[in-house]
């Protein structure tokens, strides 16, 4: 006799999904599977409007990174108008968008894993949130807090407004930052630095600790997939896309608007989420994954003091390339370290406070692509449009997206490790959990970082009837 466990809906993530967890006759794991179960719609509404408003648009996909989209957006803009934006424009789009890293990694780190790091993933789930943190731990909590605050001032310095600026536009951005900005900037980046540093020595400090996750968590080979700028060094804006194989080799690397060449989608039926795979593999094969993980394993260095000293310190730690999807958070780590670090090196350029911000053209190209590294993982607009630059078909193919067979694997890797002979417990199914909010899914503008959604687990016979139920408020 089958049964189903069901998880639903999943919490501390961006949006609203669902597990199902399916046994066999023996109560052992069969299969999981992780369902996106909102829909929402955006490569089909923008068609019919004018290719200039998708910055403004595509930035309302998410509320949590409305940057990537604006900038990827705003690139496919550059595209179509058959421009390169001036100097300015392009290092202003590159300080938001590590601005956007900062904040985005901090509320990951913060809000969503650190209640399961340090409070434990077995304990109470009533505390097991924010507030639970606060609780126990005020100063780090409260680091985090400053952290994303701090990448979110940025974003309101330059874009006017921490969430859905519409600054980037279609051959370049709209203002400078201020030397006011930049002065207040400055005098936040030392405590902020050491902060991080402490977080990240603990974290390590930790590791050992979390062997038998590390181990399970998404622990399997894959192809991985992101941006690397001059010399291959760590890349969030430009450059090309590299694909490496589960050996560190590179398997292929490509300009990015070639990304339709390399890089298919296709549709399951349990899930509104696309899943993408690697062509030359072809499905499922061909399963990579995005985001800080793959940006540390693709890259040959990052190209500054302290990131290059922690890139080989991780590499030393989770290898090269490192498979544990339980790494994540340590990655996250290094990237907000790195993008601090990369902020205070660009507060000195010139071009930042001056200069021009945009190029003026028409409709060029009736094909358009944009790409930038978002928080999660690369991100891609393609957009086509008609001799009046009406938008005639759009494609997003999104970080989490591309992560969701990894996702989809990894959860069947812990629920066979935690759940057996039917059997289970409120921890286990947390884990289950935790193994989807290390890739940080961001599957909409809803949030769910206090960790007290409610939880409905059934237990379901062959029939289809409730022989168990468990439920949290």
């Amino acid at each position: 006799m089958t049964r189903t466990i069901t998880i639903d809906p999943v919490t501390r993530i961006e949006g609203h999904a669902k597990v199902t967890i399916h046994l066999d006759d023996r109560g052992q794991v069969a299969d999981a599977r992780f369902h996106v179960a909102e829909f929402r719609g955006f490569e089909k509404f923008c068609e019919g409007r004018p290719f200039w408003e998708m910055p403004a648009l595509t930035s309302r996909v998410c509320g949590i990174c409305p940057v990537s989209h604006l900038l990827a957006s705003a690139k496919a803009g550059d595209s179509i108008l058959g421009v390169a934006v001036p100097p300015s424009a392009s290092k202003l789009r590159r300080l938001i968008n590590l601005a956007q890293i900062v904040q985005s990694h901090a509320l990951s780190v913060f809000h969503m894993s650190a209640p399961d790091l340090l409070l434990g993933f077995d304990s109470d789930p009533l505390n097991r949130n924010l507030f639970g943190l606060l609780a126990s731990e005020p100063e780090l909590a409260r680091g985090g807090i400053r952290l994303r605050q701090f990448g979110q001032a940025i974003i309101e310095a330059l874009g006017g407004r921490k969430i859905h600026p519409s600054w980037a536009v279609p051959g370049g951005v709209k203002s400078h930052l201020s030397r006011e900005s930049a002065q207040l900037i400055q005098s936040q980046l030392p405590e902020l630095r050491r902060f991080v540093r402490g977080v990240l020595d603990r974290l390590k400090a930790m590791l050992d600790s979390f062997a038998k996750e590390v181990a399970s968590f998404g622990s399997f080979p894959s192809l991985f997939v992101g941006l690397v700028g001059p010399g291959r060094a760590w890349e969030h804006y430009d450059g090309l896309v590299r694909v490496v194989d589960e050996f560190g080799r590179v398997a292929a690397e490509f300009e990015s608007g070639r990304f339709e060449e390399y890089l298919g989608e296709t549709v399951q039926n349990d899930s509104y989420l696309k899943s993408p795979y690697f062509k030359p593999l072809g499905f499922p094969q061909g399963m990579y994954r995005v985001g800080p993980l793959a940006r540390l394993n693709i890259c040959d260095r990052i190209g500054s003091p302290l990131g290059d000293v922690e890139l080989a310190e991780f590499r030393d730690r989770a290898g090269r390339p490192a498979h544990s999807s339980f790494h994540f958070h340590y990655a996250r780590m290094v990237e907000i370290l790195i993008a601090l670090e990369k902020t205070e090196e660009m507060l000195g350029d010139e071009d930042l406070y001056s200069g021009r911000l945009q190029v003026e053209a028409g409709v060029n190209n009736l094909s358009g692509f944009g790409c930038s590294e978002a928080p999660r993982g690369t991100l891609f607009h393609h957009y086509t449009v008609d001799g009046d630059g009406v938008l005639q078909k759009v494609n997003l193919v999104i970080a989490t997206g591309q992560n969701n067979l990894a996702m989809n694997r990894t959860i069947q890797q812990i629920a066979r490790e935690y759940v057996a002979d039917g059997a289970f417990t409120e921890g286990a199914l947390n884990r289950v959990e935790a193994g989807i909010r290390a890739y940080d899914p961001c599957l909409s503008c809803s949030t769910h970082a206090l960790g007290q959604m409610a939880l409905r687990l059934q237990l379901l016979d062959a029939a289809g009837r409730v022989i168990d139920e468990r439920s949290r408020a």
